[in-house]
């Protein structure tokens, strides 16, 4: 018997790279709805010391809609198998890292959670062989 092409191997890969793409969608309906939180109101409910990289709330907002956006699309195209959707995946959740870790003086515990499910999106979608 063949150690490739299993049925556990199959289910393994097809779960991981279902799993990358939920995740994904719910980084990107997070971001959305954070990108509309800060365009609505451009009031912090925590203001923190004041940074370099410092930009109004609304424009904050209107990158995390942006990036929210297609992060969804790409979540989309993911679980229907497109396969330009893995490297836009993990290109999108490395933009997605960076635009959260600039986010972080405004909320820290927010930023650090999204950038979590961003290293899970990235490991489980490099790791997915869809070979297997």
């Amino acid at each position: 018997m063949s150690s490739h092409g299993g049925g556990v191997e199959q289910g393994f890969a097809a779960g991981t790279s279902i799993a990358a793409a939920l995740l994904l969608l719910v980084v990107g309906v997070v971001s959305i709805l954070q990108g509309i939180s800060a365009i609505a109101t451009d009031e912090l409910f925590v203001v923190g010391a004041e940074y370099i990289f410092e930009l109004n709330t609304t424009t904050w907002g209107w990158i995390h809609l942006i990036v929210g956006i297609l992060v969804v699309i790409t979540a989309f195209a993911l679980i229907s198998g497109a396969t330009w959707a893995r490297f836009t995946a993990i290109v999108l959740a490395c933009l997605s890292i960076v635009a959260n870790f600039l986010w972080l003086p405004y909320y820290p515990m927010w930023s650090i959670l999204i950038i979590a499910l961003d290293i899970v999106v990235i490991w489980a979608v490099s790791t997915w062989d869809p070979d297997r």
